[in-house]
């Protein structure tokens, strides 16, 4: 591994942003995965954006599994910059879904 290169594994446990294919962002603590990309995670939020409204925040207690063939990207969460953002204040269109 070099430079910003970064594995699936080493984000074990820290908290990560995933968007997937039907146009959803989540945001929640990877707990596993397994080899199809089937993520596990947990304190889990949906994140859905509204070009009208904030960002709607909705709550996933426990573990949430994310199917594999649905996940379009992985990446890291700055905690603290995840943090200091006020999701109410953004106005951004809905994510649209993948077209193949």
């Amino acid at each position: 591994m070099s430079g910003n290169d970064t594995k699936l594994t080493d984000l074990v446990g820290s908290q990560v942003t995933v968007i997937t294919n039907d146009g959803k962002h989540y945001v929640g603590v990877l707990r596993g995965y397994d080899q199809t990309w089937n993520l596990l995670l947990q304190e889990c939020q949906e994140r859905v954006y509204s070009a009208k409204s904030g960002v709607q925040v909705i709550q996933n207690p426990g573990i949430y599994c994310i199917r594999g063939d649905n996940v379009a990207i992985v990446g890291e969460v700055d905690e603290e910059a995840d943090g200091a953002v006020d999701l109410s204040a953004i106005r951004a269109a809905p994510l649209v879904p993948i077209r193949h």
